[in-house]
């Protein structure tokens, strides 16, 4: 494998990281509870659809196409989140469940994008390094805005939520 190769493969798992994840938060959408938290998800599910848009764009200009390699790492995230929620009913404990799950998803593609952008910098790859910091930038507020939900009420509900349970 050389270096072309190994950005290639990297964009095309973060091509089906995105495609399962957008995926998962369906599910994750269905069973929180907080409005403000279905809310975040919305706006990341069409942020995400804009990320999969410019890593299509970035394997076009790079001559390859996006699908190709499954991401063993987005599989464990989703079907982790599945068996966690699979049978949750929405209640604040559920929601601080939905927003664990999500930030480790949010911190695996912060992770990879960065990646990503430091190959593509690496091949002179100016356009998609701009494509790839865009995606990264949105991944990191998204990841924020799960953190600003759980601190605003959502964890102290479900401590509240629990703590009320283990009393009766």
């Amino acid at each position: 494998m050389n270096f072309e190769q190994m950005m290639q493969t990297e964009i095309q798992k973060l091509y089906d990281t995105e495609t399962q994840l957008m995926n998962g938060m369906t599910l994750m959408m269905e069973k929180a509870q907080s409005p403000e938290l279905r809310q975040a998800f919305e706006q990341h599910r069409n942020e995400t659809e804009g990320q999969i848009r410019r890593l299509e764009q970035v394997a076009q200009a790079a001559g390859f196409t996006p699908q190709g390699e499954t991401s063993l790492v987005a599989q464990a995230l989703v079907q982790e989140a599945q068996q966690v929620l699979q049978s949750a009913q929405p209640s604040p404990v559920t929601d601080a469940l939905i927003i664990a799950c999500a930030q480790k998803a949010e911190h695996v593609e912060i992770a990879c994008y960065g990646t990503a952008r430091t190959l593509a910098q690496q091949v002179g790859m100016q356009e998609a390094v701009g494509l790839l910091e865009q995606t990264l930038e949105e991944e990191k507020r998204a990841d924020q805005l799960l953190t600003q939900i759980a601190e605003s009420g959502v964890n102290q509900q479900a401590v509240s939520q629990s703590s009320q349970a283990t009393m009766m």
